[in-house]
């Protein structure tokens, strides 16, 4: 269960594993944009804003800085093991088999339930567009099951029955392009994220003369900790925070990329480090001009928080353009992390864990066959699945592959200190402890029904490892 694997070179796989090094920085900072900014600032500010009212932005605040101290670990990990495989990998190579089990299953629903959870969203956007045109597609058909009352209290049944059909649809056109090949890919990605940073700097420039001080009054109107309301919705700085965390990470598939990097020392540093800098700045100021220019119980529940706000300041042309552009746009997200759930099926099957033919890769470089079975089953959680319980559950597994990379660069320091590192961390205990820490907090202010989920899951991948993968592992020689 502790046996460790050694790091394989690229170059040195059998040729059917190898794959294509097609991507430059600017490649992986489009990659990591693209990932980080979408469903978070495009849909997810009105649910942290019912959760924390104005003081969303604290929580943006709070998320952003625990997932800056988790980028830097990446980045000096990811440079000192450029192999595909991202969290998984460095566990792997640093604490043992069985941890990176648990961890490459915490990754499984990582990145499955962030495809699907910006699929929904961008599904919301989508119709809410058609309606604009004054095309109305069957309700049934535009979202998933709609529940009511609470699991654990007897109070819990289904009030509408529905399957997401252009989720689903977004999913497979994604998927196909990933499929074609990933340069063509990247590029295509690098436009769509022009596209959509172009569309927010429009919001904030009709947003912002808006700005009235009286709706961010009062500023932190559920407290700072998660707090139960009288409704059963749990509120606060810090259970908004626990969901916008969802928002920042991204920069984390920018590591499966390594195989793909044509200088992966140089390149995976600027793309992960860069990536987070540009979207911080993007998100305190877009999250500032939404709960500046409208109250935040006015836009709180829709699925298309920013076009609301729109439309609200009489912007109504411009909202338009913003829902349209969501629609554009917001699949530069599910491009970026279905690419890094095929990468991460696509290890785990090299290490024997999955069939080993799931590993083979197409004569145009990208792998085919897993990338078809990852969007098969993603779909189905996009297409039956409310979003924010997408997006919690989808934090947890998240949570733990970021405390897993900071602990092994902690580890990797006492245990190799005079390794050749391309990209140091600065500070490295603070940042390191800063994150584990951090990231445990938030997990603590997840809801108790995602908490419990986590840990479902996490038993069920355990029993999986001791009947099936430790078997299989190609580790054991």
């Amino acid at each position: 269960m502790l046996r460790r694997k050694t790091i394989i070179a690229a170059e040195d796989r059998p040729p059917e594993h190898r794959m294509a090094r097609t991507l430059g920085w600017p490649h992986l900072m489009a990659l990591g944009v693209g990932a980080i900014v979408g469903t978070g600032i495009l849909t997810l500010i009105g649910v942290g804003a019912g959760k924390a009212g104005p003081a969303v932005l604290l929580s943006f605040a709070i998320a952003g800085a625990i997932c800056a101290c988790a980028a830097l670990a990446y980045a000096e990990m990811a440079t000192m093991m450029p192999a595909a495989g991202s969290a998984y990998t460095y566990s792997y190579a640093v604490l043992g088999e069985v941890f990176a089990w648990v961890v490459g299953w915490s990754l499984i629903l990582e990145y499955s339930l962030v495809v699907s959870t910006v699929a929904v969203g961008w599904s919301g956007y989508a119709v809410g567009f058609l309606r604009g045109l004054g095309v109305a597609p069957p309700d049934m058909l535009t979202h998933g099951p709609v529940f009511s009352g609470h699991l654990f209290d007897g109070s819990f049944q289904l009030v509408s029955m529905g399957v997401n059909v252009p989720a689903i649809v977004i999913i497979g056109i994604v998927a196909g392009m990933l499929m074609l090949g990933t340069r063509e890919s990247a590029w295509l990605n690098t436009v769509l994220v022009a596209i959509k940073i172009a569309t927010l700097a429009l919001f904030v420039f009709v947003a912002l003369p808006h700005f009235d001080a009286a709706n961010l009054e009062p500023f932190m109107p559920f407290g700072f900790g998660k707090t139960m309301g009288a409704d059963g919705v749990e509120r606060g700085v810090m259970a908004a925070a626990a969901i916008i965390f969802f928002a920042f990470y991204g920069f984390d598939a920018i590591s499966t990329a390594a195989e793909e990097a044509k200088n992966p020392e140089r390149d995976l540093a600027i793309g992960i480090v860069g990536s987070m800098l540009v979207c911080t700045l993007i998100y305190v100021v877009v999250s500032a001009a939404a709960v500046g220019a409208v109250y935040f119980a006015d836009f709180s529940a829709s699925p298309e928080p920013l076009a609301l706000i729109l439309r609200n300041i009489e912007a109504p042309g411009v909202a338009r353009i913003v829902g349209a552009a969501a629609v554009i746009a917001l699949p530069t997200v599910l491009l970026a992390f279905l690419y890094g759930q095929s990468r991460i099926f696509l290890v785990v099957a090299r290490d024997g864990f999955l069939p080993p033919a799931l590993a083979k890769i197409s004569r145009r470089g990208t792998p085919v066959r897993i990338t078809a079975l990852t969007a098969l089953f993603v779909s189905i959680f996009a297409g039956l699945v409310p979003l924010d319980q997408i997006a919690a559950l989808a934090n947890s597994g998240t949570l733990c592959a970021f405390i897993a990379v900071a602990l092994c660069m902690l580890i990797l320091r006492k245990r190799a200190p005079d390794a050749r590192r391309p990209f140091r961390t600065p500070a490295h205990w603070v940042v390191g402890l800063g994150a584990i820490g951090g990231c445990l907090y938030l997990f603590v202010s997840l809801s108790r029904l995602t908490q419990i989920s986590f840990l479902v899951w996490t038993v069920l991948g355990l029993i999986v490892y001791f009947a099936y993968g430790m078997r299989r592992s190609l580790a054991r020689g």
